[in-house]
């Protein structure tokens, strides 16, 4: 039982709050719903004090403080506007505008730039000083990410939050005066995107590709399938003006309908098919003791984290593929056959909470008969700037169906975009397989649920003791992996998700992303499962159906539902051959 911290009280511009031993000012305030600016300040990352903003006096003190790494004091009276504050934020202000060179049409914060609402309040002229970075170098990582660097502003969060996943992919490097992030050629990105969720000024974007999916829109030969993942209906609001954790499933599907989708189905039920032959498959190895413990693959970051740094764990990922691309190869070749369509002219557009999913598609070995399952990812926030684009506010727009037969998720399925609704998923229907005598309709394993970065249990397969963990955030991993291999024996099945949180925090979610926006994001999805008649993958009606009568031939199963991975070497100049410039 963790120890109760001690309240303090304080004023903050004469208001009484409250908040705990060892809190900053920030903090405190942020709790408080009291505004004092703070643009390198993350919940998930450390406290830097780097760009100034935060600010504030303190009565009976002299000069200003930073609010982001001041602690609170009893009886403390804080002061957030003053005429010196306001000063030492204009200069700071002109000084980070320096450094940035704005494109705001095309920037992730768009419709929600601090940095331009503080330009705003505090009458600033962004162009007073010439942009001191606007030769700075873009760079192109894979098909997933792209890092202008004319854009960074030295708030570091990127080099952080890039080390805290184990990767340490981007380093600072001095170039005169300023200093500048690059690539670290001896690294390989992941492709995890955690970069651009924790960029205060959209120096970080997902490689669009939402101006290639409005050319078959328009093609009339063409037949576009839209799907998206389990998180998106949780997310997509924000970008809208709803609140955090607002299920917009319905009207996200209506929207699709409107720019143009001639189907729409659900990540959701790729899901349960993933899920069926997970537990399949992890039955058989728990019979055979190999190959333990089994790591989930759905996650490509944390498969190529495997392929790139732990190479001697590619054995132990699970050879399912992931949800979207077994509908995706789903689509293309049960729907087409029962629909009578040419798999050639289906063009399949996944909607997904992630950046490396763009390189998740691209991979040769997921290909069916040279056809990819899936031809394009959209961002979450790619499809909200599509929508916003084509005149459609999921706001006001009515709600519309799923289409029968790959649009009707069990609860199983929908819990796959919160860090643990994979293992618990894959555990309802294992329970199945192995007869577990517990009633299966009531099974939650709520051991695994949360936004901790690891959480761990052991459950009872009647009377086989099952050792079970779930992470998120690939430093995390790492430090699983290192266990691992010092303790072979230290757990039967584990669950990795790249980001914080599971794809609730994927880099391609809207911006702010934060844990207490994870969360609710998240508890939204854990409320859709419980409402649903059906919460298990194994009795989802069109799984039954698939397995009935089109995957009586088990080649057919593998083919389309199962793959294999390969430890990765770096290629000689693969640096250059990724990295762009102005």
């Amino acid at each position: 039982m963790k120890p109760k911290r001690k309240t303090i009280e304080l004023f903050i511009d004469g208001k009484k709050v409250k908040g705990f031993e060892n809190q900053t000012i920030l903090e405190v305030a942020l709790k408080s719903n009291i505004e004092i600016p703070a643009l390198c300040y993350h919940s998930d990352l450390k406290i830097k004090g780097n760009c100034r903003l935060c600010v504030v006096e303190i009565k009976g003190r002299k000069g200003l403080f930073p609010a982001c790494s001041t602690l609170i004091e009893p009886k403390m009276e804080v002061i957030t506007d003053s005429k010196l504050i306001r000063r030492a934020r204009r200069i700071n202000l002109e000084l980070i505008f320096a450094q940035h060179c704005e494109e705001c049409n095309d920037c992730i914060w768009s419709f929600n730039c601090q940095l331009l609402k503080l330009a705003k309040k505090y009458r600033l002229n962004i162009s007073r000083f010439p942009d001191r970075k606007k030769e700075y170098p873009v760079y192109q990582f894979g098909p997933s990410l792209i890092f202008d660097s004319s854009k960074c502003v030295d708030c570091r969060n990127c080099v952080e939050v890039c080390k805290k996943q184990g990767v340490g992919f981007l380093k600072i490097k001095q170039k005169g005066h300023l200093f500048q992030i690059v690539p670290d050629e001896t690294k390989e990105c992941v492709y995890c995107g955690q970069c651009i969720v924790h960029c205060p000024v959209g120096a970080f974007e997902a490689v669009g590709e939402f101006e290639d999916v409005e050319k078959p829109l328009s093609q009339k030969d063409k037949i576009v399938i839209f799907q998206f993942a389990p998180s998106i209906r949780t997310s997509i609001g924000e970008e809208f003006g709803l609140p955090y954790g607002t299920v917009v499933t319905g009207k996200l599907i209506a929207g699709l309908k409107k720019i143009g989708a001639d189907k729409v189905f659900d990540v959701s039920v790729g899901a349960d098919f993933t899920t069926f032959e997970e537990a399949k498959e992890f039955i058989k190895r728990l019979k055979q003791n190999k190959h333990l413990p089994m790591f989930t693959s759905c996650c490509p970051s944390w498969v190529r984290f495997v392929e790139v740094y732990a190479p001697d764990f590619v054995p132990f990922l699970t050879s399912v593929r992931s949800p979207h691309i077994i509908l995706g190869g789903l689509i293309k070749t049960f729907w087409a056959e029962k629909q009578g369509l040419d798999p050639k002219k289906i063009v399949v557009v996944s909607i997904m909470p992630c950046v490396a999913k763009k390189y998740e598609i691209q991979r040769k070995e997921l290909f069916l008969n040279g056809l990819k399952p899936v031809d394009y990812v959209l961002t979450t926030r790619e499809l909200a700037y599509l929508f916003l684009k084509k005149g459609i506010n999921l706001k006001k727009i009515k709600p519309e169906k799923p289409d029968d037969p790959l649009g009707l998720p069990t609860g199983a399925g929908v819990i796959y975009g919160a860090s643990g609704g994979v293992m618990e998923s894959a555990l309802r229907t294992a329970f199945y397989f192995l007869k577990v005598k517990q009633k299966l309709e009531r099974i939650e394993f709520k051991k695994v649920r949360g936004m901790q970065g690891m959480k761990q249990a052991v459950i009872d397969f009647n009377g086989k003791k099952i050792k079970v963990a779930v992470v998120n955030g690939l430093g995390n991993a790492k430090e699983l992996l290192e266990k691992i291999r010092n303790k072979p024996d230290l757990y039967d099945y584990v669950e990795v998700m790249a980001c914080f949180g599971g794809c609730i925090g994927g880099g391609g979610q809207p911006v702010p992303t934060d844990k207490f926006i994870r969360e609710k994001r998240a508890k939204a999805l854990y409320r859709i499962d419980k409402g649903k008649k059906i919460r298990l993958a194994h009795k989802n009606p069109i799984v039954l159906e698939v397995y009935k009568k089109f995957f009586k031939d088990k080649q057919k199963v593998h083919f389309i539902a199962h793959t294999r991975y390969f430890p990765l070497k770096k290629k000689k100049n693969e640096q250059s051959e990724r990295v762009s410039s102005k």
